[in-house]
């Protein structure tokens, strides 16, 4: 049995695409968990598919590994300011934090956000520069842009003395000094051990645990983890649970999860300081405490960041309605929102005052279109319209949300990219130009960016990185076009020919290939001008029995621009809706 002295609790916080789940599954591997020949997956934090697709982390994770004795439960958190809501929490469970930087790119703008709030809470830091293996590393720079910006953020004296280890996940070695001695991770795990405490927490008062995160069980149900920050927890104990509204009722721990690797382990008792899973209580929800019944101590509520971005999630009406999706009633879309704000504190959902559907609130674009991503899959069928931006009033004054946009790009696109968020009524705070990269520094309402990513990859060839976190609420920045072109709208409910959309090619971008079924007023392209047009996607070639040399040249399609979730959600204006089912996704006018 492990002792509070041998538990590290250990987030590891990074921006998108660091290598964090990487670095956990060397950590993992090295500590002799798996057997020589076992499978294991690659990036096994990424339990969802969306993120093994997408290559990022979505919802925060636990895993333990033994080191010497000592039982170390990492904490991998997302990177995304959109999911931002979760790290917040996740930090209260940890007593201290591994930062991740990229050895070339260095800190970026999801790394403030997240590091802003592990300062906030004091918490001890180790930095580890990985992928020190890449041409074009420059660690000696990245280790001074980190001490600026601990400077930045106001982090107190004796953080400001942080450990540095130089790492590469990829090829599992790290390395104290440079340049790197490529043995093994061992490095990572002996400064977890030395740099970061021991939980405190009073191993003998009354039971304390907060509930940090949600997971769900096909037999138990919900399973609340948290970390127990007094007494200790037993199996068919009878605890008290103190709700978000201040009231408390009583219930009872059915299970007890311990974390091994990325799996949980039943187990009868967790002492003071350890991270489990318990089930027992099926509306538990995030930010609530166990306590004892007979000598109650509530911890005090998390504070969950305001949503910044609303969507209205509507059942499917359109011609096609009921075709391909199996939960098409706004009852089941309701059931399943429901659903997901119980795990998702940062989603807030709420019936529409006219007609039927519902508003979700959220922090970011992503946030949503990973909502909505995920029930299409389940098989959910709805519509959904374009993001609003969630205004604020106070003393007669309105006020919008404002982004931070940072942007990396190919110095011969900047002027583009400068002249584009102009438009979009950003500001420039800062902009760098070394070694033919251009690296900008932006305050822009959150509306200007709605839909700007897809431009944003057009402009700069695919090449510009841009991150954005939110800084505040500010003055309305008055009207901002979203798009200058028109649509075209099929005439009548028919399949596509090759022959009309070839004769439509020339006036505009289509989004429809040949022998696709359309209905009436679906959007099939782009039109090349303002304004709408009404075209004919089945008109067919007149037949005669003449020939004649020129007319029958070949059918030469251009192929059609093919959209992803989050491109048709920039794309539409406020008439317009998509349409989202599990076999595809369209775009049409209200």
């Amino acid at each position: 049995m492990t002792s509070q002295q041998e538990i590290r609790n250990v987030a590891i916080i990074a921006h998108v695409d660091h290598g964090k789940t990487t670095l956990v599954d060397q950590l993992f591997r090295q500590s002799g968990m798996f057997r020589e020949n076992q499978q294991v997956a690659e990036r096994m934090m990424d339990s969802m598919d969306l993120e093994k697709e997408r290559g990022i982390t979505i919802s925060a994770k636990n895993g333990t590994f033994l080191h010497k004795g000592y039982r170390i439960n990492i904490i991998d958190t997302p990177g995304h300011a959109d999911f931002g809501g979760q790290v917040e929490r996740v930090l209260r469970m940890a007593d201290g934090c591994l930062l991740l930087v990229d050895a070339q790119e260095g800190p970026m703008p999801q790394t403030y956000f997240v590091l802003k709030k592990a300062l906030a809470a004091n918490l001890p830091l180790i930095v580890v520069v990985n992928k020190i293996d890449k041409p074009a590393a420059r660690p000696d720079w990245v280790v001074d842009q980190v001490f600026d910006l601990f400077v930045k953020l106001g982090a107190p004296d004796d953080l400001l003395d942080f450990a540095v280890v130089y790492a590469s996940a990829k090829d599992g070695y790290a390395s104290m000094t440079l340049p790197v001695n490529k043995q093994d991770m061992s490095a990572i795990a002996d400064l977890m051990v030395e740099q970061i405490p021991a939980p405190t927490g009073d191993a003998d008062g009354p039971l304390q645990m907060q509930v940090s995160s949600l997971d769900a069980s096909p037999y138990l149900g919900r399973l609340a983890i948290g970390k127990v920050t007094g007494g200790s927890l037993n199996i068919n104990r009878s605890v008290l649970v103190c709700k978000r509204d201040g009231s408390s009722k009583p219930a009872r721990i059915t299970k007890i999860y311990r974390f091994e690797g990325n799996a949980k382990v039943a187990t009868d008792q967790a002492i003071c300081g350890e991270v489990v899973a318990v089930a027992g209580m099926d509306d538990i929800t995030v930010g609530e405490t166990f306590t004892d019944p007979d000598n109650p101590k509530p911890l005090p509520l998390i504070d969950i960041d305001p949503p910044t971005i609303a969507m209205n999630f509507l059942p499917n009406d359109s011609p096609f309605a009921g075709q391909e999706g199996k939960f098409v009633t706004s009852r089941h879309i309701e059931e399943r929102l429901r659903r997901e704000t119980i795990s998702d504190v940062a989603l807030q959902v709420s019936p529409l005052q006219e007609g039927v559907g519902f508003k979700v609130a959220g922090r970011g674009e992503l946030h949503l279109s990973v909502l909505i991503e995920t029930m299409r899959r389940e098989g959910y069928e709805l519509q959904v319209t374009r993001p609003q931006v969630i205004m604020r009033e106070e003393d007669g004054v309105k006020l919008e949300p404002y982004e931070e946009l940072t942007i990396d790009v190919d110095e011969q696109y900047s002027g583009t990219v400068i002249e584009k968020l102009g438009s979009l009524k950003g500001k420039m705070l800062e902009m760098h130009q070394e070694n033919g990269m251009t690296r900008l520094l932006y305050k822009i309402p959150t509306r200007g960016l709605l839909g700007y990513r897809s431009q944003f990859m057009t402009d700069t060839k695919g090449m510009g990185v841009m991150n954005y976190v939110f800084a505040e609420y500010g003055p309305y920045a008055g009207e901002i076009k979203n798009r200058t072109n028109g649509t075209l709208l099929a005439m009548e409910n028919c399949t596509t020919v090759a022959y009309a959309l070839f004769n439509l090619q020339d006036r505009g971008r289509l989004f429809v290939g040949p022998g696709e079924r359309v209905y009436k007023n679906q959007i099939v392209g782009e039109n090349s001008r303002e304004g709408e047009m009404v075209v004919n996607p089945a008109k067919g070639k007149k037949l005669t029995n003449m020939r004649a040399s020129g007319s029958d040249e070949n059918v030469v399609l251009t192929p059609p621009v093919k959209m992803s979730l989050e491109d048709c959600i920039a794309y539409i204006n406020d008439n317009e809706l998509v349409e989202v089912t599990p076999d595809s996704i369209r775009l049409r006018k209200v």
